[in-house]
């Protein structure tokens, strides 16, 4: 198979997800660049990063585009905020095993997930 048939797929359903609930496509794109696509853990982790700066380049005009209300303060405040701790985030992330990145990858997904059907969207 090309390797451009799964990445248009998984590019197609990490866009939906990530402008239908605003996850930013992550929770698609890294376990399929593992499984479909042959990266490793922190390859796919650091490939889905740089996607998710277009798809929600794209989903953020969309959303400005049809009148919804965005907080700009908001995205100042946490913008600068998620950019420190990003930066010493990819340094650990590179200190970490493959294989305990992938775990608490699923650890974080389950957890969330948990909480999601426990308790809605509230």
């Amino acid at each position: 198979m090309h390797w451009w048939i799964p990445a248009l797929v998984t590019g197609a359903l990490a866009g939906l997800l990530g402008a239908l609930c605003g996850v930013g496509g992550g929770i698609v794109m890294v376990p399929a660049f593992v499984a479909w696509m042959g990266l490793d853990q922190k390859q796919a982790v650091a490939t889905s990063l740089a996607v998710i700066i277009v798809t929600a380049l794209a989903a953020t005009v969309n959303h400005t585009r049809a009148g919804s209300w965005i907080d700009w303060k908001i995205v100042a405040a946490v913008g600068a905020a998620s950019a420190v701790a990003a930066w010493f985030g990819s340094d650990l992330m590179r200190a970490l095993s493959n294989q305990t990145l992938a775990r608490l990858f699923g650890c974080v997904l389950v957890a969330f997930g948990l909480r999601m059907l426990w308790k809605g969207g509230a």
